[in-house]
């Protein structure tokens, strides 16, 4: 028995036939299923029921496929780890972040590691919290940095928190409640809300301050994973920005936006954290990003 023989069975269960299993291994149908035939000899049992161009596993086939699995799991990290070591600050952070980090962490990112760290390459994922941590089981992306509110707890992750940013409402520097000492919330009201997608725990701390017309499915009226855009509509119509006040920290110091001085304030914040895979070998090179993201991620 060998791990490349655990892997065409692999192959072929997650394929359900021989020839589409030997197309993705690029391999004849004939040497897979010879591969295959030496693994059942080894093991003196059946793996594969063969009937006509479907093939299905035995239970003995189930349950070495659950090893096989993880056996080549262990591996490919094996190989990795190797890999990585002789990589030192070299290699590639590949790395999802959410709205609020991205609008926070991007552009700085690129723009830190591209003169200090010629020899390191960054990709960064956008999209959904569901799209981001699915791209992270599998082993598409290295890290996440997002809305700790916003991803259920598994155990192949290990989610570290990083810190709290306030939250609060922002409105272009011109509208007409920016210029308010206090603004009651029925007054907000009055004006398109743009926002992130918000967790329910969010959504239940805004109906317990401002009552059941905070509720985000009613509140919002402009939602999207990409605060920039958020923070540019807001800059340019009289829609409320509601989210992270770091996020639109340069446009208030450069006077386009306004920080809105609501009473009751909103006593919440977003709750980031960094999150990985169980397991996997860390590339050396993410502690460029771990440390970056530390130094940059606060209010």
């Amino acid at each position: 028995m060998n791990l490349r023989q655990l892997a065409h069975l692999t192959a072929l269960a997650e394929e359900g036939s021989f020839s589409r299993a030997a197309e993705r291994l690029h391999l004849t149908q004939s040497a897979l299923s010879r591969s295959l035939q030496t693994l059942e000899d080894e093991l003196g049992a059946r793996l594969i029921d063969r009937a006509g161009k479907r093939s299905t596993l035995t239970p003995l086939g189930e349950a070495v496929l659950v090893r096989a699995r993880r056996i080549t799991l262990e591996a490919a990290e094996i190989q990795r780890s190797a890999e990585l070591l002789r990589q030192g600050e070299a290699g590639t952070i590949r790395v999802g972040l959410g709205s609020g980090p991205g609008a926070l962490l991007m552009t700085p990112l690129l723009t830190h590691v591209a003169p200090r760290y010629p020899e390191v390459r960054v990709a960064i994922a956008r999209g959904s919290t569901e799209l981001q941590v699915q791209q992270l089981r599998q082993r598409e992306l290295d890290a996440l940095v997002i809305d700790a509110r916003r991803i259920a707890p598994a155990p192949e992750l290990v989610i570290e928190p990083l810190t709290e940013l306030r939250a609060g409402f922002v409105s272009r520097a011109g509208h007409p409640l920016a210029a308010q000492p206090a603004v009651r919330f029925d007054e907000l009201l009055r004006h398109p809300v743009a926002t992130t997608p918000l967790s329910d725990e969010v959504a239940r701390i805004l109906v317990a301050r401002y009552g059941p017309r905070a509720d985000p499915a009613r509140l919002a009226a402009l939602v999207c994973e990409d605060v920039g855009s958020l923070l540019d509509a807001v800059a340019e119509t009289d829609a409320v920005f509601l989210g992270v006040i770091a996020a639109a920290r340069p446009g208030i110091e450069a006077g386009r936006l306004a920080e809105l001085r609501l009473t009751p304030p909103l006593a919440a914040g977003a709750r980031f954290a960094y999150v990985t895979l169980a397991g996997r070998t860390e590339a050396p090179v993410m502690q460029v990003l771990r440390r970056f993201v530390a130094e940059r991620l606060r209010d």
